[in-house]
């Protein structure tokens, strides 16, 4: 983008279910007590990069390319909110 060059479909839609996932975050945070220095955006982005065992050792961010995908991850986000996370 910083380029001006045009961004696919593909990618926008990745792009909105990063954004929506990094606001269900701050919910949580925000609901849980102190948000205060949390950085959603940091936290989320470095979880979507990481091993996660609920995934077999996958990474979250391997999900971010279709529909279902986003949805599993973020009923991963929503799990560790309920403490049901695996």
């Amino acid at each position: 983008m910083k380029d001006n060059e045009v961004v696919s479909q593909d990618e926008t839609v990745r792009a909105l279910g990063i954004t929506s996932l990094v606001g269900q975050v701050k919910k949580i945070v925000s609901e849980s007590g102190n948000p205060d220095g949390f950085d959603a955006a940091r936290w989320t982005a470095d979880w979507l990069n990481a091993p996660n065992n609920a995934l077999g050792g996958r990474m979250p961010g391997e999900f971010m390319d279709t529909s279902d995908g986003r949805a599993l991850v973020a009923g991963l986000v929503a799990q560790m909110q309920s403490g049901a996370y695996a």
